[in-house]
């Protein structure tokens, strides 16, 4: 269904974000990420230059090697075009994302080694979803390992929701599930 019609209007910005994923024949994946920030008319910044219409001002890519774990093994980083000067030395903090793993507390760990002037603002903007599309690359690899462990994507969203009817035909062993409390010690 296609949103509501919009007021009139005129285009000022476009962003395109896009992922892919990949097997590579080593039996690791690398996921890339690309961000490229258009404007349909010439836009210029006092002191850096000026752009032509269409001519990217951002066009950044990153791409992380995971193994099935999904914890990185290399990244790389390309910023083809930035409005800044000082923009490029960003790449270098993005070795600090090696030996870190796409999954709980990815954000957390993205922000601790590159938050604020630490690291480059568009570059984190790549990372914080290229967790979600190496988990849509690596998903067949995931197999129920433990029974009494749901995968790691329910409980994550209203659809995959341990209440809901989706969990219920796709994982019944899931459905209502609750996560098993700690046993309480009876001390004398």
């Amino acid at each position: 269904m296609p949103l509501p019609a919009s007021q009139p209007r005129t285009l000022a910005h476009t962003r395109q974000v896009s992922y892919q994923g990949f097997r590579r024949d080593d039996g690791l994946w690398d996921i890339e990420g690309h961000l490229c920030d258009t404007k349909p008319q010439a836009f210029h910044i006092q002191g850096e230059g000026t752009w032509q219409a269409d001519e990217p001002i951002h066009d950044m890519r990153i791409r992380v090697t995971v193994n099935a774990q999904l914890v990185i093994q290399e990244i790389a980083v390309a910023m083809d075009s930035v409005p800044h000067g000082e923009c490029p030395p960003a790449q270098e903090p993005m070795q600090q994302m090696v030996g870190c793993t796409m999954g709980a507390g990815w954000r957390r760990a993205i922000d601790e080694r590159l938050g604020n002037a630490k690291g480059c603002t568009h570059l984190r903007e790549l990372l914080f979803n290229m967790a979600t599309a190496a988990f849509q690359t690596i998903t067949s690899n995931f197999g129920q390992t433990q029974p009494d462990v749901p995968p790691p994507h329910l409980g994550r969203c209203l659809s995959w929701g341990f209440e809901s009817p989706l969990v219920q035909r796709q994982y019944p062993m899931f459905f209502k599930w609750q996560p098993k409390k700690p046993p309480t010690s009876t001390a004398p």
